[in-house]
């Protein structure tokens, strides 16, 4: 086996790829990229036996093989050879040598049939989503994942496909954030799939804005985002997701619109002399305008004021500061709209022209 390539086209399916492999493995090969060379294209391959990411490239000067290259070593190597060195990779035995300018490296490597393939996925569901619109929804909704939490199937994202929209879901049983996009073609079942923790964050840092298409396979227990020069698979986390539509608040009738950016600010001031463990505001609704009030176990106070849009009066309520952070920092709009029923109830936060992206936020006794 053998090839050659510039650095930064070889950097980027290699830097691609090292994230998806842990730095402690239960099996010494899943320490190596897989590194196929075929009628003159590579493909790279890294797994941790949940998710596992290919990466293809064009390269010259090749002859065809395959072999397990240790992943971290070669990404290293590759990251501080100078801009613009051509670098040539050659196989002999069992050791690999990377070759650029007068800098030679020689690597030790495992053999590519010890490499653990995931399984071919069976789709049952095909949807071509734009890659703009899926980086969107992950971003707007990925924060609120629970973390470690017992009900395993919290630990994740949802993916809810159903007619003509595809929505993504997360929860930690404190707060919700949901968003949804509409796909150019209607799906013919319904189909809810829930992508780990892991998945979610590989998934994020390879999907980049643009105008390209992703084709989102859904099998019985992974899920496949295939892209022109990468391939990412991830399994699935076998549970239900809970009935998330419940927990969205009916009935919120005062409404309160209100600045954004005005009300972000003023609660990142509050948060200052918060509790530091329960993060508590308490926030009092009167007619045009909104309290803020925080305080801390060594009785310091902080008081702050946003002019809003509502005749609501004598509501007061107490929320997580950083809860209602996170949902603003998610929202676009210039005005979001915030919705309350009364303050043993969940707000409903959403932006003032639409609701495509909504946000639940639990209330707290203060």
């Amino acid at each position: 086996m053998r090839f050659s390539l510039q650095r930064e086209a070889l950097l980027k399916p290699l830097a691609q790829v090292v994230n998806v492999i842990e730095r402690r493995q239960t099996l010494p090969v899943l320490a190596n990229f897989l590194v196929h060379v075929e009628n003159g294209q590579l493909s790279l391959s890294g797994t941790d036996l949940e998710v596992e990411m290919v990466s293809r490239a064009t390269v010259e000067d090749a002859e065809d093989g395959e072999t397990t290259i240790p992943a971290r070593k070669l990404f290293e190597i590759v990251r501080a050879l100078p801009d613009g060195s051509r670098v040539t990779l050659s196989q002999s035995g069992d050791k690999v040598t990377v070759q650029a300018g007068r800098s030679r490296f020689t690597l030790a490597t495992l053999p590519s049939n010890d490499f653990p393939s995931v399984d071919e996925v069976e789709a049952t569901e095909r949807v071509v989503v734009p890659e703009a619109g899926l980086k969107e929804l992950i971003e707007r909704t990925s924060f609120a994942m629970a973390q470690q939490d017992v009900r395993y199937y919290l630990n994740g994202l949802l993916f809810d496909l159903r007619d003509k929209t595809l929505r993504c879901v997360a929860t930690d049983g404190h707060r919700l954030a949901l968003c949804e996009a509409e796909l150019e073609t209607p799906i013919g079942s319904k189909r809810q799939i829930i992508l780990p923790r892991k998945g979610v964050s590989e998934l994020q840092r390879l999907l980049e804005g643009g105008d390209r298409e992703l084709e989102l396979e859904v099998g019985r227990s992974h899920l496949r985002v295939k892209r022109d020069d990468v391939t990412f698979t991830s399994k699935l986390i076998d549970g239900r997701f809970p009935d998330y539509e419940a927990v969205i608040p009916i009935g919120a009738d005062k409404e309160v619109q209100i600045d954004r950016e005005a009300l972000r600010a003023s609660l990142q001031r509050a948060a200052i002399l918060s509790n530091e463990k329960y993060r508590g505001v308490r926030v009092e609704v009167s007619p045009g305008q909104l309290k803020i009030n925080a305080h801390n176990p060594e009785q310091e106070e902080a008081q702050e004021e946003v002019e809003a849009e509502t005749q609501v009066s004598d509501l007061a309520i107490g929320f997580n500061v950083n809860y209602l952070l996170d949902a603003l920092n998610a929202l676009r709009d210039e005005h979001v709209v915030i919705q309350l029923r009364d303050a043993n109830s969940s707000a409903l936060v959403r932006e003032a022209g639409h609701s495509r992206s909504r946000h639940v936020v639990m209330p707290l006794r203060l």
